[in-house]
């Protein structure tokens, strides 16, 4: 090479990988000789021993290899002499950290040929951590025959594998290997750590439909490495060697190489503009420094160039610090640029969402998916042929999995074909065999590539698969069989008061009555002239005797009233009283009367899981294994512990194997049984079965989803398309196909077991009002009738205690309905002439003789005279006596 006034003329010498002595050797020699710089050796083994000599005698050593660091070194131990193009260990290690962070990979396992590659693999193992999916490590052997390991990681379920090979061949037979045991599927995924996976010949392989991504350092279509090749190429022909260089062949340690010649040229071109520089013969036995080696070593540390890898940036040690890479993936072009990866930025994708898009697409068209179901209509089931036709392939089916795969494959133009899975179970993980069973083990064996019914997307399952978005929503119910309607009650007019609210009202009814009829006697108001217009009667009379009083207050409860109304204070306080106990009872009874009367009552039922936990009569049940069954299992919810514990412990077992043999035992379970499932299926059968029915709402929410095996490239699409289906209205109009057009009516809303019995705590404020109404009444009527006492006390002259003794036993004497009146003039005397102090007393002899009248009027009430009753000659007597009264006085 010619720069400018100096020529750079190479020295080749070759040495053992792993002979330090004669590395040593090769290298004195070639500092004898007056060298300028070391390139080289390219062995970590051997290139320790010549930076150790370039740096006793200050010759720059330029190195382009991957070198492990050396345990315990610090930067004052580094050579300042050595400069190394290769990118540096901890940051490329950090390169393929970031990838795999980004590709969002949960386990994979590493394929590794030696130590060292642990090494470059350092941060993907640090990022592991306890809570992750377990990754797996295993070694390379010495082959050529790597089946056995192949088949021993496809046993293992895993599908991300990263393969750190030196040994190109060795990359090409192991992938050509695992393309012979179905591991280079679309649902594979490679990374290759290799720097020179562009040069390997994938001539067999780009047809593979696993995805193989690696990193290089060099663009094969830079305008660098363009420049290089040509003068490669103008080289060989100074030597009459004519042949072309493809760019997809420069390997990444030659465009090392070129890099470090020209850095190095570049350094002593420009150190050589300001002064001249000379090599120097050193012999190593004799060790002297070259008096330029350090300003050139110093001067490529501090300088920043391009070159066919990229920009060259050296740190403080001299490794290459900051370096940009391209992330790669393997099409049938070969591999192609999809983004790059550089220190600051990390992962930068280049190819648009857009694209990748495009190209899922591309792969779809035409493509035949293997789709897995199970039977359970209206999801799946088996065409009826109605003139003996045979269906064969996807016609031999029907239902809704089958149409909604049928919409997706003509937006997305692939094919399909529907399998049955054996075993009839959805997918569920078995802790003891570490195994799953159903659509899931068929995903994860490889065997279909997408699964569709009935399938509820989990935590659990999403671990093992992939889902697309959901294509249903839905929740847990209870499905029961409908009550049966019981026969009219002859006495239902009394169920809208419980038993003990009409004990209650008829002992208040009998206690107001007797009560109004005590009072009623005691109080001087209720008693009165048999005859309005007699002002001065000889005699009173009540007319609260315990026939009237028990009609008052029957006629209140009943809202009809009555023609005669207590006058006394106390008697119209009970009155008042007992009509607003009356009002209340009466309003409530109407209220709740109606309710009942309306409502078709029912036997005895439940309305919600939490009536299901709080009983042990009927039982009930879901799908073994299913995701019902999981959700109670691994609740924290107190009821539905509740509930798990009670379906655990039932014997016989009360689950079931799938939905229609919890339909047929509900139905054979004469209420006696309950199923728990999801409310789409639910529908579906009280749709069809007019005595099945829901009861209470949802207990949770979910979704159904298509699953895919896990990373499949074609979920991103396949939710695409089931999102366009969901926004044109046709998973609507799909549903509405599948379940509606049963036989059974939906009851009309209205008539329910809303109403219930008014018990004595509804109603108990109203029994309180009447009783301290009634005891205040008591309390006025007592104060009645000492007033009473005191004031005929004083008017006949009486002690008090002698009044109170008259007007008590009195009182207490219920057979005398009139009472004579206390302040009664003499009929012989007039009122202007008789003094007060004279009049006569009751409790005289006139009273005694008006006694006497009263108790011979009263034995005499039923007898006839001349036609008469005895009561109406008194009253004939009266008005006599009222009207010769008015004419003496006149």
């Amino acid at each position: 090479m010619y720069e400018s006034g100096f020529e750079l003329e190479p020295l080749i010498r070759y040495a053992s990988s792993y002979d330090s002595f004669k590395t040593e050797r090769i290298v004195c020699e070639l500092i004898n000789e007056g060298v300028a710089a070391i390139f080289g050796p390219g062995t970590t083994e051997t290139s320790g021993i010549a930076s150790s000599v370039c740096n006793t005698v200050e010759v720059p050593h330029i190195i382009t290899h991957w070198e492990r660091e050396k345990v315990g070194m610090t930067n004052e131990d580094s050579s300042p002499f050595t400069l190394n193009l290769y990118p540096d260990t901890n940051v490329l290690s950090r390169a393929y950290a970031d990838l795999l962070i980004d590709y969002t990979w949960k386990s994979y396992t590493i394929i590794y040929e030696d130590d060292d590659s642990l090494i470059r693999l350092k941060d993907i193992l640090q990022i592991h951590d306890p809570q992750s999916s377990p990754v797996t490590v295993r070694q390379l052997g010495d082959g050529p025959d790597y089946r056995p390991l192949l088949k021993q990681i496809q046993t293992s379920g895993e599908s991300h594998i990263i393969l750190d090979v030196s040994n190109l061949d060795k990359i090409i037979t192991l992938l050509r290997q695992a393309s012979e045991v179905k591991m280079m599927e679309e649902y594979q995924s490679y990374i290759i750590t290799s720097l020179d996976t562009h040069t390997l010949d994938f001539e067999e392989l780009k047809f593979m439909r696993a995805n193989i991504t690696a990193m290089r350092l060099i663009d094969p279509s830079s305008f660098d490495l363009m420049n290089a090749i040509h003068d490669w190429e103008l080289g060989e022909r100074q030597f009459q060697r004519m042949y072309r260089i493809a760019a997809e062949s420069v390997k990444t340690e030659t465009a090392l190489y070129h890099d470090a010649v020209r850095l190095f040229a570049a350094a002593v071109r420009e150190l050589d503009a300001t002064e001249e520089i000379e090599t120097e013969k050193i012999d190593c036995k004799q060790p002297q420094q070259w008096e330029h080696g350090k300003r050139i070593a110093e001067y490529m540390r501090l300088r920043t160039d391009n070159g066919i890898t990229g920009r060259i940036v050296f740190n403080d040690d001299g490794k290459r610090s900051h370096f940009q890479l391209e992330i790669t993936e393997l099409s049938k072009e070969g591999f192609k640029k999809i983004g790059t990866w550089d220190p600051e930025h990390h992962v930068n994708y280049t190819r648009t969402l857009g694209e990748a898009y495009e190209q899922v697409i591309e792969a779809l068209q035409n493509k035949t998916f293997i789709v897995v179901s199970r039977i359970a209509a209206p999801f799946l089931d088996y065409r009826k042929s109605e003139d003996g036709e045979v269906f064969e392939g996807n016609q031999r089916l029907q239902g809704y999995s089958l149409d909604l795969i049928d919409a997706i494959s003509k937006i997305l133009h692939f094919n399909y074909r529907f399998e049955i899975v054996p075993d009839g179970k959805y997918g569920s993980y078995n802790k003891v065999t570490k195994q799953w069973d159903g659509l899931v083990r068929h995903l994860l064996d490889r065997k279909a590539d997408l699964a569709i019914c009935d399938l509820t997307i989990t935590y659990e399952r999403r671990t093992a698969v992939d889902f697309t978005m959901p294509f249903m929503t839905l929740g847990i119910s209870i499905l029961f069989l409908k009550p049966v309607k019981q026969d009219p009650n002859l006495f239902s007019f009394l169920s809208p008061l419980s038993v003990d609210v009409w004990v209650f009202m008829l002992a208040a009814y009998l206690g107001v009555s007797i009560l109004l009829f005590v009072l009623s006697r005691m109080a001087p108001d209720d008693w009165e002239s048999s005859h309005p217009c007699n002002q001065e009667p000889e005699e009173l009379e009540n007319i609260w005797n315990m026939h009237n009083c028990i009609w008052l207050t029957m006629g209140s409860i009943m809202g009809q009233g009555c023609d005669i109304l207590p006058k006394a204070i106390s008697t119209r306080i009970v009155a008042c009283m007992w009509w607003f106990f009356a009002l209340i009872m009466l309003a409530s009874y109407t209220a709740n009367l109606a309710a009942f009367l309306t409502m078709e009552r029912m036997d005895a039922t439940i309305n919600s899981a939490e009536d299901l936990a709080k009983q042990s009569k009927i039982k009930y049940g879901a799908v073994k294994g299913g995701s019902t069954m999981k959700f109670f299992q691994e609740s924290n919810f107190s009821t539905y512990q509740r509930m798990w514990a009670a379906m655990e412990s039932s014997r016989p077992t009360v689950f079931v194997n799938n939905n229609d043999e919890g339909r047929d035992r509900v139905l054979k379970g004469k209420r006696q049984y309950a199923y728990l499932m999801e409310s789409t299926m639910l529908e579906y059968f009280t749709e069809r079965y007019c005595d099945l029915v829901q009861i209470g709402g949802l207990l949770d929410s979910k979704s159904y989803g298509i699953a895919l095996p896990l990373n499949s490239p074609y979920r991103t699409a396949i939710s695409g398309a089931v999102l366009k289906l969901q926004e044109d209205g046709k998973l609507s109009a799909l549903k509405e196909k599948w379940w509606k057009g049963g036989m059974c009516k939906k009851p009309e809303s209205g008539g329910s077991d809303d109403a219930a019995e008014l018990g004595i705590d509804a109603v108990g404020g109203v029994f309180v009002v009447l009783g301290f109404g009634c005891l205040f009444a008591l309390i006025v009527a007592i104060l009645e009738f000492l007033w009473n006492v005191k004031k005929v006390a004083v008017e006949q002259k009486l002690t008090p205690w002698e009044a109170l003794r008259s007007e008590l036993l009195f009182a207490v004497n219920i057979w005398i309905i009139t009472k004579p009146v206390c302040n009664r003039l003499s009929e012989s005397e007039s009122p202007k002439s008789t003094p007060r102090s004279q009049k006569s007393s009751r409790y005289g002899s006139e009273a005694q003789s008006s006694k006497e009248k009263s108790v011979h009027s009263v034995n005499l009430n039923n007898e006839k005279v001349n036609g008469f009753t005895s009561r109406s000659l008194s009253h004939l007597n009266r008005i006599g006596n009222f009207f010769t009264r008015k004419n003496n006085s006149d």
